[in-house]
This record gives structure tokens, sequence and C-alpha cells, in this order.
């Protein structure tokens, strides 16, 4: 008997190919947004030491920001879609 699956509950050893290869794009996006967000705080950071620089510095803080609210947004979408691609076949028969 199968039971369907649940957001952020999918085990590794009952995911198709075509599952583990999107889950691991999107682990690897998620990855690049964290590491982009972290550079535009410590630039934006170094860039507040110098008065004439404030600006640019203040945009790369609203970027990292951005950055750090897609996070969820990238964790949200795979969930959604790893559902839309489980087996409902089984689910449609269960009583």
């Amino acid at each position: 008997m199968t039971t369907q699956p649940r957001l952020f509950d999918t085990p590794a050893h009952e995911q198709t190919p075509e599952q583990r290869r999107f889950y691991a794009y999107t682990e690897i996006a998620y990855t690049i947004v964290d590491f982009s967000a972290a550079a535009c705080f410590v630039i934006g950071s170094i860039l507040f030491f110098y008065a004439s620089l404030s600006v640019p510095a203040t945009w790369l803080f609203l970027i990292g920001s951005l950055l750090f609210a897609a996070k969820p947004s990238i964790r949200l979408w795979r969930e959604l879609k790893l559902l839309r691609m489980g087996d409902y076949k089984d689910l449609a028969q269960r009583k």
C-alpha cells in the first residue's frame, strides 16, 4: 500500500531518477542563491566603510535580502513539483 507523499518528506529511496535529478538541480540553485546573498552582504558591509559608497552598499543589502527571501521559495517550489511528480495511480485506487 502506497501512502501519499507529504510536503518536505520525500525519502530518497522512493524517488525516481527524474525526481532525484530535479532535487539535485534545486539544491544547486539553493546553494548558488545562498552564496550570492552572503557575497552581497559581505561586499555591502565592506562598502559601508566608505561614505561615498553607501548607496551601492545599500543596494547590495537589498539584493542580498531578496536572495535570502528566494531561498524558501525555491524549497517550496521543489517540494510542490516533487509532489506532482509522485505516483498518484495507487492513491486513486485506495478506498
